[in-house]
């Protein structure tokens, strides 16, 4: 399995970024997907999920009415459109699919978003 994510950049305060995950090694469409963040010295977390039909939709509180997660099954990618981006948007992000412990899917390189104030 494998996620290649791109999209990230630089940016100032206010502005928006659209990344993208292209997934190969699975069936994509039959998985639920997430979108994950690690700022600079701190852990990785969850930040959006949607189910495989795009009816549940999850989002963290520090992104929600602000980003917006989706999918296009015909190109097995995971998208993240990012509006009004703050300076503690500034990660790592990376896309993933939820995965019983011990048997998480590797992670991808990620994609970097600095937002300059």
């Amino acid at each position: 399995v494998r996620f290649v994510e791109s999209g990230g950049g630089l940016v100032y305060s206010g502005g928006s970024l659209r990344l993208s995950c292209v997934v190969s090694g699975l069936d994509f469409r039959r998985y639920t997907m997430d979108w994950w963040r690690q700022p600079p010295g701190q852990e990785r977390d969850l930040i959006a999920r949607t189910s495989q039909e795009e009816d549940r939709i999850y989002y963290d509180s520090s992104v929600k009415g602000r980003f917006t997660i989706s999918r296009d099954d015909s190109k097995n990618t995971l998208y993240l459109q990012m509006t009004a981006l703050k300076t503690n948007d500034t990660a790592v992000y990376y896309c993933s699919s939820p995965r019983p412990a011990g048997q998480e899917f590797p992670w991808g390189q990620g994609t970097r978003v600095t937002v300059f104030s």
